[in-house]
């Protein structure tokens, strides 16, 4: 098992599979002028087994597969397929976008994708379009209607709250989930952008959402699940229709108890979002470095993952990288 100097066991592998996106969401990338890496510097499908292999021998068991946008991505229910093959590959998740998820849904499905998540910040045309800087509202939701009607379950929806943009569509997304069967996560805004023009007062607490949720429809939300390695907070409606999650990666860190690192799309390992090094696992595996030799550096690397981020402390320092070339 592989295991930091805090005594975190890591068994979650989150891979990006490319830095390009179709959207330009404000929290995660510039209007314009993204540069995307060229292709030959992008991990190939077979790089990607790998070291999908590698880790899974050191113990990961659980994968998501992250851009950039992955859809875009050609063919990525071949790699799904080939992860699967993995045996000690437990789980196999996607966070995307939607917008090509209504032709790829059921490619997914039958390659062994176990679950999604679905970035989709408000449900009113004029906002989504604001935050994405693209009109492709209702062609996402034909992407969610897809994935539900085929059966990929559960279906989560990602939601990044933003005071004073869509923090007025919080009862919106509860009755979404209660109408729908979907789980939805309220994630805090964090400083990961370029120009996200982040600050703590834009930050929506989870206890401001639930009580918004609970005086706005009248119903108790109970606790399901509170985070151990995993970053949320779980909650079900009294009635048991649907669910509520929140990722409080700002006002409440999960890091002590963090269970995950990440491959970026150019093939750096980083032991945290918010690391300021990284380790070139594309160099090793492109110089014809043996298994071992891999392992070592991983295992190595894994050991001085950071204790936690430092967001809104003295000392943070922002990622010179966007969330897309990092990998979300």
């Amino acid at each position: 098992m592989l295991k930091d100097s805090f005594g975190r066991e890591i068994n979650n592998l989150r891979i990006s599979v490319t830095d390009r996106c179709n959207f330009r969401c404000v929290y995660c990338m510039p209007a314009h002028g993204m540069e995307w890496l060229d292709k030959n510097k992008i991990l190939t499908f077979e790089e990607i087994y790998r070291l999908t292999k590698i880790f899974s021998e050191l113990g990961v068991t659980k994968l998501r597969l992250t851009g950039g946008e992955p859809l875009l991505r050609k063919e990525l229910n071949v790699l799904v397929e080939m992860l699967s093959s993995i045996e000690a590959i437990e789980d196999i998740s996607l966070t995307t976008n939607g917008y090509f998820l209504k032709e790829q849904a059921q490619m997914l499905l039958d390659s062994g994708l176990k679950r999604i998540n679905i970035s989709l910040d408000s449900l009113k045309n004029d906002a989504f379009s604001t935050i994405t800087r693209r009109s492709y509202y209702e062609k996402v939701r034909r992407g969610i209607d897809k994935a539900a009607q085929i059966g990929l379950s559960p279906i989560k929806i990602n939601v990044v709250l933003i005071r004073g943009f869509n923090d007025n569509e919080i009862l919106d997304f509860a009755e979404l989930s209660r109408k729908n069967n979907f789980i939805i996560r309220f994630i805090e805004f964090m400083p990961i952008g370029n120009d996200d023009k982040w600050n703590m007062e834009k930050v929506v607490s989870s206890e401001e959402i639930i009580s918004t949720i609970e005086h706005g429809l009248g119903i108790n939300l109970l606790p399901k699940s509170k985070r151990g390695t995993q970053p949320v907070d779980t909650f079900m409606f009294e009635d048991g229709m649907g669910e509520i999650g929140f990722i409080s990666s700002v006002s409440q860190p999960f890091c002590e108890h963090c269970n995950r690192v990440r491959i970026t799309s150019g093939g750096k390992l980083r032991a945290c979002l918010f690391s300021v090094g990284e380790i070139d696992l594309r160099k090793l595996l492109r110089e014809g470095a043996q298994g071992q030799e891999i392992k070592d550096l991983i295992i190595e690397a894994i050991w001085e993952k950071e204790s936690g981020h430092l967001i809104n402390k003295p000392g943070f320092i922002r990622p010179a990288r966007t969330m897309s070339q990092i990998g979300g």
